[in-house]
């Protein structure tokens, strides 16, 4: 690590940095580019209203994914932090708003990273694809094990696989954010928690 770092990007470095080392010059270009953002419960930090034009690093809290589907909320993942989360986007295409929500089931803490800086680091700094490349793996295992989940066709099975799969602490999670991850009805999940406990 180095001086020139701003105190509030410590953990994403920390964690970037745990893929390759990170050169003074990255943590420079973070440190201009970046910015702190806090966001309390419920609120909204992305929504289709929004541009969809950084990730975000969230160091403290709880954040779930989520599009809407008519008047109906599908939560598609959770994050309780020191990891990289954002919307779906399509990396190929133009810029554009977001389809999906993401929202802070507690109040939390994140660093905002514009693509554009990422992007730029890829072709600036020799570690910038390196990370890229691991990041990419992490999100592509991730987004594999949801697709696996989905795809298990009994709700108990579905719920016990994601038990054993999962670090989240299930206390955190609103049963109804829970319950529509899993593709259960509320009923069907409470019973099966029911006969488990």
């Amino acid at each position: 690590m180095t001086n020139i770092q701003s105190h509030f990007l410590s953990p994403l470095i920390a964690y970037i940095n745990s893929f390759a080392p990170v050169s003074p010059g990255l943590i420079k270009e973070y440190n201009a580019f970046c910015q702190p953002l806090l966001a309390k419960k419920n609120k909204f930090i992305l929504s289709p209203l929004d541009y969809n034009a950084s990730v975000y690093f969230l160091t403290k809290g709880l954040v779930r994914g989520f599009i809407r589907d008519g008047d109906k909320d599908i939560t598609t993942w959770f994050s309780t932090g020191n990891e990289i989360i954002g919307a779906i986007r399509d990396p190929e295409g133009p810029g554009h708003h977001s389809l999906e929500y993401l929202q802070a089931l507690e109040d939390c803490e994140l660093i905002e990273i514009p693509y554009t800086l990422i992007e730029s680091t890829f072709e600036k700094f020799p570690e910038g694809p390196q990370i890229g490349r691991k990041l990419f793996a992490l999100k592509y295992y991730a987004a594999s094990e949801r697709a696996f989940l989905a795809r298990i066709p009994n709700a108990a099975d579905r719920y016990h696989h994601f038990l054993k799969v999962s670090n989240l602490d299930l206390n955190r999670i609103p049963i109804r954010h829970l319950s529509s991850y899993l593709g259960m009805r509320l009923e069907t999940l409470s019973r099966i928690r029911g006969r488990k406990d």
